[in-house]
């Protein structure tokens, strides 16, 4: 899971929690297969945009939470493929 680090922390923890649901329920592999959660966390809104523009442009899954209370915006994204742009970042 990669979240922003702008939020609050009850509300990294609590928008982490949407994603993996949003990911478990609509996401391409709704299998949760090795049962590990890696909390990862970006800046901001546009730290979080540039790494979905990434997995697009590389084709790598994912699914992404939009938080109605936050003017719709991104809070949260999810995917369970390993890849290098996701070794670049620090855990929270």
């Amino acid at each position: 899971m990669i979240i922003r680090k702008d939020l609050s922390t009850s509300q990294q923890a609590v928008q982490a929690g949407h994603a993996l649901a949003e990911h478990l329920l609509h996401g391409r592999s709704p299998e949760w297969k090795n049962h590990i959660l890696i909390y990862l966390g970006v800046k901001d809104l546009f730290h979080l945009e540039r790494i979905m523009l990434k997995f697009e442009m590389n084709d790598i899954p994912y699914t992404k939470f939009h938080e109605p209370d936050l003017n719709n915006e991104v809070t949260a994204i999810v995917t369970d493929h390993q890849n290098k742009i996701i070794e670049k970042l620090n855990l929270l």
